[in-house]
């Protein structure tokens, strides 16, 4: 058993058959054999030890941000899903060494792991810092627009990164320094490792707060414009690549494939790119759906589409 702390509150959460459909944005999906989400205070260790005894029984582990990008399975996911979402907070501003870093930025901050990307948004523009006002209004955590290497707007997530703090493939503490080569359109170097990405360091400079929640609002009622909100989703379902000539959600729409339905998923009707849980899809429905746009487009265009959703869990 855990150490209970002070308060009478064990720093550890867990249930066992835990329902996903509450821990996506999507709404749906099966239970977790095991879900567990440690509190701050004893996040980094617990994790360590969670990992090792974890691999030494062979039991698999799922690493869950804030289920933005995510369609877990109808069959669940087996297992441990180990959350972050207490995982949070934001460090204070710092200045950047600028003998070792050429960014363009003098300022850092650091941000853990499970603190949400709005929530930090508006956390920066308290503090008068700017460079992460692009994200406004995305419904993920940190370490998944890390890992993810998130892009909006034209802007992606590693323009501001320095440096990320993770626990290794010997599950011991690593510092990984920012390097262009390393990240791309949508990837990042965390995606071909097994590592849990604990905080990042991110550089920002100083502007008016007041200029900063402008363009926060302005992200966000684009966002709401868009109809990112109306629906459970994941946002845009296939990467935007610009090869094609045009975006995805353009040429979803050119084969007339808006308000396509399967089950109680569909495209939406107001934008092509964007897939949405009417309020009883299944899963197997998201996939289906997705599975049949990507068909359509390779018969049609020639074009191959990239999943940006990630399917998790025991698919048949």
């Amino acid at each position: 058993m855990e150490k209970i702390n002070r308060q009478g509150k064990s720093p550890v959460s867990y249930r066992c058959n835990e329902p996903m459909s509450v821990h996506t944005t999507f709404k749906l999906g099966g239970k977790a054999d095991v879900w567990v989400r440690p509190q701050a205070d004893v996040f980094p260790d617990y994790c360590a030890r969670l990992l090792r005894a974890a691999r030494e029984e062979g039991i698999p582990v799922f690493i869950l941000g804030a289920g933005a990008n995510i369609v877990v399975s109808d069959n669940g996911i087996r297992g441990i899903v180990l959350d972050t979402g207490s995982y949070t907070g934001v460090g204070k501003r710092e200045e950047i060494n600028k003998a070792g870093d050429q960014r363009r930025s003098m300022f850092s901050v650091s941000a853990l792991s499970g603190t949400s990307i709005d929530g930090l948004c508006s956390h920066l523009a308290d503090m008068g810092l700017s460079g992460l006002e692009f994200l406004s209004g995305m419904p993920g955590s940190v370490g998944g627009a890390v890992w993810m290497n998130a892009r909006c707007y034209e802007k992606s997530f590693s323009e501001v990164l320095v440096e990320t703090e993770i626990l290794n493939e010997n599950i011991q503490r690593e510092t990984v320094p920012y390097k262009t080569g390393d990240f791309s359109y949508k990837r990042s170097p965390f995606q071909n490792r097994k590592v849990l990405i604990l905080s990042t360091r991110l550089s920002v400079r100083f502007r008016n707060s007041l200029d900063i929640r402008k363009e926060n609002a302005s992200y966000r009622q684009d966002r709401s414009d868009k109809g990112h909100y109306r629906f459970p989703s994941a946002g845009s379902a296939f990467k935007n690549n610009r090869d094609f000539g045009e975006s995805t959600g353009r040429i979803i729409d050119k084969l007339g494939m808006k308000g396509l339905t399967m089950g109680g998923a569909q495209i939406a009707p107001w934008h092509g790119n964007i897939i949405i849980n009417t309020g009883r899809a299944t899963a197997e429905d998201i996939k289906k759906l997705m599975d049949e746009v990507a068909r359509r487009v390779r018969k049609d265009l020639g074009f191959e589409l990239e999943n940006e959703v990630l399917f998790v869990g025991e698919w048949s």
